[in-house]
């Protein structure tokens, strides 16, 4: 059995599929601006599955997901009432995205726990599991792409940006100025974040980064141990497997 897994996020839709084993072979991408009743038509036409399981972050794109799929296969939407693995020490676990709460499952099964998942994307999100593998909670914070969007969106002189890696902190045109002042000030914000969440933790505790941008912002940043470019589609997989083949009346 196959299921087809979604983290349908912010800024891209991740694909993949998988069963009781791990994450099969096939992937794809797709713009979430772009994603639609015929644009997943097109990249699974040929595909077998026999469930859907959702980690959704765009409400109005979840609604699209359910629809287009609802009718003939089994769809679960990751929640804070999935068969998750481990226990909530905070009030509201009702607003946890669903991203970080597939991120948390992977981290405790794939690396263990204490642990710490950051989320590289359109924001950064910071998930943290207690010694007993408990959902403590977490930070949020501007993706890279925010920092320089937010520049160029609020100023009269500075343009659009793609951060790359600085040749130096000290800029000599306008564009490294603020490659520099991105890249630098968003690594060193993350390294603040986990600093002081480290703090309140135990001596051990792993720090994994994933999301789109991970190898490249957690590069020189010594507090992360691991880059698992696939936690949220393996937390996703993870839950799949205990809704689909372990749930009630399962085999």
């Amino acid at each position: 059995m196959a299921w087809l897994l979604i983290d349908n996020s912010n800024s891209r839709t991740k694909l993949a599929l998988g069963d009781r084993r791990g994450l099969l072979d096939w992937r794809a991408v797709l713009p979430t601006a772009e994603l639609g009743a015929a644009s997943l038509d097109k990249v699974l036409a040929g595909l077998g599955f026999e469930a859907v399981a959702v980690a959704s972050v765009v409400p109005g794109k979840a609604g699209l997901i359910a629809s287009h799929f609802g009718g003939e296969k089994p769809v679960h939407f990751i929640n804070h009432e999935s068969p998750l693995g481990y226990r909530f020490c905070l009030e509201h676990p009702d607003q946890i995205g669903s991203d970080r709460l597939a991120n948390a499952v992977a981290l405790r099964e794939r690396h263990g726990f204490p642990g710490i998942a950051v989320d590289f994307g359109t924001a950064v999100t910071f998930s943290a599991l207690s010694a007993d593998g408990d959902f403590l909670g977490g930070a949020i914070a501007p993706g890279m792409a925010a920092m320089t969007s937010y520049l160029a969106g609020r100023t009269a002189q500075l343009p659009s940006i793609e951060a790359g890696e600085p040749v130096s902190a000290i800029g000599k045109t306008t564009v490294e100025a603020m490659e520099a002042g991105a890249v630098f000030g968003h690594r060193g914000m993350v390294a603040g974040i986990l600093r002081g969440m480290l703090s309140g933790m135990p001596a051990g505790t792993k720090v994994v980064a994933t999301g789109g941008g991970a190898a490249f912002a957690a590069r020189g940043l010594g507090e992360i141990g691991a880059v698992d470019p696939d936690l949220t589609l393996e937390g996703i997989r993870l839950v799949a497997r205990r809704i689909f083949c372990e749930g009630p009346g399962k085999s």
